[in-house]
């Protein structure tokens, strides 16, 4: 099986498919390497397709030290499986904590970012709700530990932005639980006090993401309550930023719609490649609500 390297030694397994422009698909914690089948066979038609899994995701290795685990690092394992391929430059699509490790390459390595989808991404960017947040990524991580995957994953399957996945396709909904409950337990607990917990607000990184003049797609499902604001801020700080909200729609936007999914990276992608997405138009003044004229100078 192929790996990349990271930095610190870590062998992070990849897999690919098709030819063309290369399309890197980074996952969500609750996911893995296979929950980009969907993309992984419509995008392989036209783009070199990557995905990987995840330090502390098998066929991945699980370090055991959470010092292994961080933000940070997640972005340069991006970077670590570009290289292993030789690639200078991708497309990156993340989902949730992918989402937040592709917003961190364009960060830290623009050099090597065509694009960047960032999708189902801001738990825990709330400033209100960062302690919050931390309690419950670390309940989260005692859970896997203490009631290991396969018991934990009927709790955290059923969150309140992924039961609209399983009302809508319950068979795509189980085959996602199913996979949830064969992670590696002491790697989703290292990741959730690693990564999750540890991150920076999104509000903490408006200078940078200012200053990111990268083409960006933030999409967020319109029932994934704590997605919703900090895409909006997304959207209104990142220079070349569009948002697409999907209706009626949960945390999990790549399994739970992949139709729509598809067809909004796919024009994204096209227009990126032939040089459409631009920055707003100046004229698009958000402080303007309608022209108006000076009839007194008329």
């Amino acid at each position: 099986m192929p790996y990349a390297t990271a930095d610190d030694g870590v062998r992070l397994w990849y897999e690919t498919a098709g030819s063309g422009s290369p399309v890197v698909f980074v996952h969500e914690f609750g996911g893995n390497h296979l929950s980009w089948e969907p993309q992984m066979t419509a995008f392989a038609r036209r783009h070199l397709c990557i995905t990987f899994a995840a330090r502390g995701y098998p066929p991945s290795e699980v370090p055991a030290d959470i010092g292994a685990y961080g933000q940070a690092r997640a972005a340069d394992d991006v970077v670590a499986v570009l290289d292993a391929l030789g690639l200078e430059k991708a497309h990156l699509v993340g989902l949730s904590m992918g989402g937040f490790a592709t917003l961190h390459v364009g960060l830290r390595h623009p050099e090597r970012v065509l694009s960047i989808v960032s999708a189902g991404t801001g738990y825990g960017a709330e400033k209100h709700l960062e302690d919050y947040f931390r309690s419950v990524s670390e309940a989260v991580a005692e859970g896997f530990e203490s009631l290991g995957s396969r018991e934990f994953a009927k709790t955290y399957s059923l969150g309140p932005s992924r039961v609209q996945f399983q009302n809508k396709d319950p068979i795509g909904w189980q085959a996602f639980a199913e996979r949830l409950a064969t992670h590696d337990a002491r790697g989703a607990a290292n990741t959730m006090r690693g990564v999750q917990a540890r991150r920076p607000s999104l509000y903490d990184l408006e200078e940078g993401l200012k200053a990111c003049d990268l083409p960006v797609l933030v999409m967020t499902g319109d029932e994934d309550d704590h997605c919703l604001q900090p895409g909006l801020f997304l959207k209104r700080t990142l220079p070349r930023c569009g948002l697409a909200v999907l209706p009626k729609s949960g945390h999990t936007l790549n399994l739970e719609e992949p139709a729509l999914f598809n067809r909004l990276v796919g024009d994204f992608i096209a227009q990126v490649e032939a040089g459409r997405w631009e920055r707003r138009d100046p004229r698009a003044d958000p402080k303007t609500v309608m022209p108006t004229v000076d009839l007194g100078r008329r």
